[in-house]
């Protein structure tokens, strides 16, 4: 088909591909014509450990399917060294799926250092180590796709997972960056948050909709936003279960008061319910949006 979405001669890195969500992208990725770099440590869910054959299996997988794959078994934190595994066997990357990723789930109150800084390494940190290698790679060709992996815990919060969600929202703060970033050198940067049946929730959701949440539901929506079909960017994406939708802010229209006088914690009282009305609410696409407000309630007091 003349829409037929491919990725001929591109590269993609697709990290904790060993299993759930990033081996069914990684799977994708192959039947749409990729080379891929199946990126693995083989730890466990809580980070331990390591384990090359679950990289090792997937490249089994899309080789004897016909597809062109090879197996990386670095730590998301040496990023370098996977970016260039991709350019040592292939020559180039075009595309990096950030999905690896842990849990220590606790209450806060339980929580210790090593449950927090864990998981920073492995999601904020890990993305960030990838990326950062591809993203010099990207801009000299003038090409490039990074998707980040949020969460709704990140977007919504969720009990027990003060470290896991502070770790989801912060990566779509870099994706917002780096969009804007990446924009004038064609590299477009989005974020999905996925929710699928996975070694990391299994036991979190009921038997019966975990069996249902198949991790080739997400990988779709994964492989169209990472192709050339797709000029979307600074999107992010809940998806899961067959169905996704795109996420946006939301912002009231606030209160307004003078700036040269000034306003009391009662003036705030007073005019709570107003500030917290989303009648007619704002949508700021960015910094200069989410300003017009205020700039309106200066310009309304000027002299």
């Amino acid at each position: 088909m003349s829409d037929a979405i491919r990725f001929q001669d591109q590269v993609v890195i697709v990290t904790g591909a060993g299993g759930g969500l990033g081996r069914a992208h990684a799977l994708l990725f192959a039947q749409h014509g990729a080379k891929v770099v199946v990126n693995d440590l083989g730890g466990s869910t809580h980070g331990e450990g390591a384990n090359a054959s679950a990289a090792d299996k997937v490249v089994e997988e899309i080789r004897a399917a016909g597809g062109t794959a090879v197996a990386n078994h670095d730590s998301v934190t040496d990023g370098e060294k996977i970016v260039q595994c991709a350019l040592d066997t292939f020559g180039r990357i075009d595309v990096v799926v950030n999905n690896a990723g842990i849990l220590r789930d606790k209450t806060f109150h339980k929580m210790d250092d090593a449950d927090w800084d864990l998981v920073y390494k492995v999601h904020v940190e890990g993305a960030y180590k990838v990326t950062r290698a591809a993203w010099p790679h990207m801009r000299e060709q003038g090409y490039g796709r990074i998707i980040f992996t949020a969460s709704t815990s990140g977007i919504y919060g969720n009990f027990g997972q003060s470290n896991y969600g502070m770790a989801k929202l912060g990566l779509y703060g870099l994706t917002r960056t780096l969009a804007i970033e990446g924009r004038k050198n064609n590299i477009l940067v989005n974020a999905i948050a996925p929710t699928g049946g996975t070694r990391m929730t299994e036991g979190l959701i009921p038997p019966q909709v975990f069996e249902q949440l198949k991790p080739e539901l997400v990988s779709p929506l994964v492989v169209y936003l990472a192709s050339n079909a797709c000029e979307e960017t600074s999107g992010l994406f809940e998806v899961g279960g067959g169905w996704m939708g795109k996420v946006r802010w939301e912002r009231s229209l606030g209160a307004g008061f003078d700036p040269r006088v000034g306003y009391s914690p009662e003036d705030v009282a007073a005019n709570f319910a107003q500030i917290c009305d989303f009648e007619g609410a704002a949508h700021p696409k960015d910094n200069i949006e989410a300003m017009k407000e205020m700039m309106a309630n200066l310009q309304k007091f000027a002299l």
